[in-house]
């Protein structure tokens, strides 16, 4: 019985082999017939779907304005009378032979529009070549709006035209594509079968609009710096490794935008950002990818406290000019990014959270002792300031759910952060956490050259022991700070996770057009 159901549902599946053959028979049939579309090198396109609809409800509304009680036939006329006018250009989606009639689902980047197509309006020959188009093709359709009597707006095509021939079947439409390897391997067919999908990424473009335009606004300037790297500083990350043949050098992929950005600002340019990208050598999860976009932006003349007020009146632009609110949900939380952001100092979140006072922890064996005793794991090498950090990794960062600054981290963990003047051995950074996601992360720059040069060192140290993140001295940077910097602030943005939050997207794959994935012998 289970052999004669599994042959019953081979003979119900499409032999895609089967279909294949005949698309490329229609083809070649097109091709001898002096008809190959890929022969077409424009079509003129008037109207996406949305637009061609939104025109025809307008006029609508202005010419059958108190005319509700007439019958479809009577308001028809009316319409037609001033035709709406349109060429349109796209994918079928969706394809109803009917005799002399057909409809089919015309699909364009900004949604899609059902086509009436008719052989009285395309003529015997025409409508015939039409009949053969199958789901997948795009062709160009010329012809007016009009409203069925069932009551959906569609185009009454008087022309249409293949303009690329479909070898390979799409998806089931109404499964669509779910299996996600195959989603993020074949984004085109995502794209083109996920509506969400491609919705997704227009935000995404529309976030890095927007960011510009607010930087833009406040008297930033865009910048492009080095990916190619002799030293790859600015950030504790593994870097990827190459070989520049022509002068015979190894280099390294940038894992940060900040060292060249700096020395922009020693150059006299007072506000300078970059977008782009970045690239680490580091595992796969929901939140990293190898290769991320990074933000990152410099301002001379202020400090760790102004860069956060940009960065909150950033945010909330952001959401408002993307979503049209500032109050939006990520999965089961709502954010709101129109409230003041919480400032919380890091010794007071760990205070809070795991009921342990760093002000109170004497010295570095006080600390490793306190972990020990709330089983924190930690290094040998690992200082106060280090366990204060595994502390708060521990028991703070799932607790902040709305946005929030967590300032003033330890000096060990943060190599090129000017100190406090007031509380020894801390910093003036923050980090803006949502959703318990760190989000960016900001300094009052650390412009003393003799300092830097002391951080370099112990950062040279560590990765003398062994560890393949820590920074290397960089002379040409020191030299830069030698020449002189004015006082700084500067944050590093981490886009991808923005545009998740923005997007309700699970995953940083969601929101890559094309992720990082483990190669395959196809």
């Amino acid at each position: 019985m289970a052999e004669q159901n599994q042959n019953n549902k081979q003979a119900q599946e499409p032999d895609l082999n089967q279909i294949r053959k005949n698309k490329r028979e229609k083809l070649a049939n097109l091709q001898a017939a002096g008809k190959d579309p890929f022969q077409i090198t424009k079509y003129d396109q008037t109207h996406h779907s949305v637009d061609a609809k939104e025109s025809y409800i307008k006029l609508e509304g202005e010419l059958l304005a108190g005319k509700d009680d007439l019958e479809y036939e009577a308001k028809r006329e009316i319409m037609d009378a001033q035709p709406i006018n349109v060429s349109i250009a796209g994918r079928i989606m969706l394809k109803r032979v009917m005799g002399k009639a057909s409809f089919c689902n015309v699909s364009d980047l900004k949604g899609d529009v059902q086509v009436y197509v008719s052989r009285d309006a395309l003529g015997d020959d025409p409508y015939a070549e039409f009949k053969k188009y199958d789901v997948g093709d795009i062709i160009g359709v010329k012809g007016y709006m009009f409203r069925t009597q069932k009551g959906e707006i569609s185009v009454h095509a008087t022309e249409t035209v293949l303009l690329s021939k479909n070898l390979q079947p799409l998806p089931e439409k109404f499964h669509g594509l779910t299996n996600t390897d195959i989603r993020y391997r074949q984004r085109y067919t995502d794209l083109i079968m996920n509506p969400e999908v491609k919705d997704t990424f227009v935000k995404r473009s529309k976030i890095i609009s927007s960011i510009r335009h607010y930087l833009d606004a406040q008297g930033f300037m865009e910048v492009e710096t080095p990916m190619l790297v002799a030293n790859a500083g600015g950030a504790a990350a593994r870097p990827f490794q190459t070989h520049f043949n022509a002068l015979d050098e190894d280099l390294n992929l940038r894992i940060s935008l900040e060292l060249y950005l700096k020395r922009l600002i020693v150059g006299g340019l007072e506000r300078v950002y970059e977008i782009g990208r970045v690239f680490r050598n580091e595992g796969l999860d929901t939140r990293h990818n190898p290769e991320f976009t990074l933000m990152e932006l410099y301002q001379a003349y202020t400090d760790y406290y102004g860069m956060m007020d940009l960065t909150e009146n950033m945010f909330r632009h952001v959401a408002q000019e993307v979503l049209g609110t500032t109050t939006f949900n990520y999965g089961d939380l709502t954010l709101d990014f129109g409230k003041p952001f919480e400032r919380m100092t890091m010794i007071d979140a760990v205070k809070k959270y795991a009921g342990v006072d760093f002000d109170e922890i004497a010295d570095d064996a006080a600390a490793k002792a306190i972990a020990k005793e709330k089983n924190v794991e930690f290094e040998e090498h690992h200082k106060k300031g280090d366990i204060l950090n595994l502390f708060f990794e521990e028991y703070v960062e799932e607790h902040l759910l709305q946005p929030t600054f967590i300032m003033d981290h330890p000096i060990e963990i943060s190599p090129l952060t000017k100190k406090k003047p007031d509380k020894e051995g801390y910093v003036e950074r923050f980090e803006l956490f949502i959703n318990g996601w760190e989000m960016c992360n900001a300094y009052s720059e650390l412009n003393d050259p003799i300092d830097q040069r002391e951080r370099f060192k112990a950062q040279d140290a560590l990765a003398d022991m062994g560890d393949e993140e820590a920074n290397h001295t960089d002379e040409d940077f020191l030299n830069a700070l030698e020449i002189g910097m004015a006082p700084t602030g500067g944050i590093g943005y981490g886009i991808d996770r923005l545009t998740m939050l923005l997007t309700d997207s699970p995953a940083i794959r969601d929101v890559l057009l094309f992720p990082t994935l483990k190669s395959t012998n196809q």
